[in-house]
């Protein structure tokens, strides 16, 4: 396995990939356009924490490198709803001991660049590509440098330039939406070096069209973020002025003034940043391929962007294994393998959206989300419900999007029927003879 690979992008993606490629023996060369990460100190309100959960634990764990990011890890059992009254509401995400965990981009980032150096990976920083030979595998960059290799893989983001010489070929599909909302960060800070909320819950203030989120971070200051439309009566464009900004957050957030001192600063200083959704059509051309964010970039609200890159880069290598590393063979297999499950987490992730900043208020979809825990309790091996598919399980994307598609429709029935307000008129196995007729 003499193979040179090079990599554009070295963030978590490209990171983790050319660690495991260089543990199977190949030469690999990660270039990234920025800064090395380990030098810089992170831009204020742009980082969108992350939930590493199943999927992307396994890969961290074959790579070697999870022992070293498990001390940042904080673990979030469920969601914590609160009201505008502040009441609060917890909704767990799965059977007890289930949990995701908040971790910080820039520490996750770092290990595993760390950890990529160490097993002799060449990593160059500040190397921007700007031309790429797809059937060559050669790249040139904006400093002058250029490369070449047996392979090359783009794993540099949503934006990925190694995706845009694709763009130029024939027959290749593309696409791309932003939703109308974007994003804007907050800090809460630690109180008498505690934290301010329970750190164990993702919290979330839902608000119909648009809703707060507030993830841990190890050193007991959590990141808000703000999900709201950019234009309306209700939206960034709306909030112009320091009352506005005030009023707003008085009338929708009233717990959120007395924890953030100076709410007022950030909101006007933090960028806006936008949210997109991406897909191609195939992810390779020549001896050139896209993994992660650059072949299918999705929006944050399953919390899978992070653990679907990580799953690419194991069943890339899955796929490798069974093909003996004929790369001929391994690219375009991966690329038909994969491109149905990464359609499926992008619906998915859109459909959650909906359900984080509405549903999770709404008393019918409590009933329903209460129903099939206790399905899942009394019948564990014939109801799984679709946040544990996604969450909790290796199931492919598309079977566990399927598979919840048929579980929502035999909810709405038998909450149509009205059931469920009579606890002594259910019959579970007749609800799991009914989905089990229709798998």
């Amino acid at each position: 396995m003499s193979s040179q690979i090079n990599v554009v992008g070295a963030g978590l993606v490209g990171s983790l990939l050319g660690l495991r490629l260089r543990q199977k023996g190949f030469d690999v060369r990660l270039y990234e356009r920025r800064s090395d990460p380990r030098k810089v100190k992170r831009a204020e309100g742009r980082s969108i924490n992350l939930a590493l959960s199943h999927r992307g634990i396994g890969p961290l764990k074959a790579a070697g490198v999870y022992d070293q990011v498990a001390p940042y890890l904080i673990p979030m059992k469920g969601r914590m709803m609160h009201s505008k009254s502040a009441d609060l509401t917890v909704q767990p995400y799965g059977k007890e001991g289930q949990h995701i965990n908040s971790v910080p981009r820039s520490q996750l980032n770092k290990v595993l660049l760390e950890a990529a150096e160490q097993q002799n990976v060449e990593v160059f920083f500040e190397h921007q590509s700007t031309e790429v030979d797809l059937d060559m595998a050669n790249v040139h960059f904006s400093n002058g440098n250029s490369a070449s290799g047996d392979v090359l893989i783009g794993t540099d983001g949503a934006f990925s330039s190694v995706r845009k010489s694709m763009q130029l070929t024939d027959r290749f599909n593309f696409s791309q939406q932003y939703i109308e909302h974007g994003y804007k960060e907050l800090h809460i800070a630690a109180i008498n070096e505690s934290f301010a909320l329970d750190p164990n819950y993702l919290h979330i203030w839902p608000r119909g069209n648009f809703m707060l989120i507030a993830l841990p971070n190890f050193d007991k200051t959590f990141t808000c973020t703000l999900f709201f439309p950019y234009e309306g009566d209700v939206s960034f464009a709306s909030l112009r002025d320091e009352a506005q900004i005030s009023d707003f957050f008085s009338k929708y957030f009233p717990d959120i003034p007395p924890l953030i001192p100076d709410l007022i600063h950030q909101f006007q200083n933090n960028p806006t940043a936008s949210l997109i959704t991406t897909k191609c059509d195939p992810w390779h051309r020549g001896k050139t391929i896209i993994l992660g964010d650059a072949a299918h970039a999705i929006v944050p609200f399953y919390g899978q962007g992070m653990n679907s890159g990580f799953e690419d880069v194991r069943i890339f290598g899955e796929v490798g294994e069974s093909v003996n590393w004929n790369w001929n063979e391994l690219l375009p297999t991966y690329s038909k393998k994969r491109k149905r499950d990464a359609d499926a987490i992008s619906e998915l992730a859109l459909m959650n959206f909906v359900e984080m900043r509405d549903h999770v208020a709404d008393p019918k979809f409590l009933r329903q989300k209460k129903l099939e825990a206790a399905i899942h309790d009394r019948f564990p091996k014939d109801w799984l419900p679709l946040y544990s598919m996604v969450t909790f399980s290796d199931m492919p994307y598309s079977e566990a999007l399927r598979l919840g598609k048929i579980q929502g429709k035999i909810m709405q029935e038998v909450l149509e029927e009205g059931k469920d307000l009579i606890p002594e008129a259910m019959d579970f196995r007749e609800i799991v003879e009914r989905y089990k007729a229709r798998k």
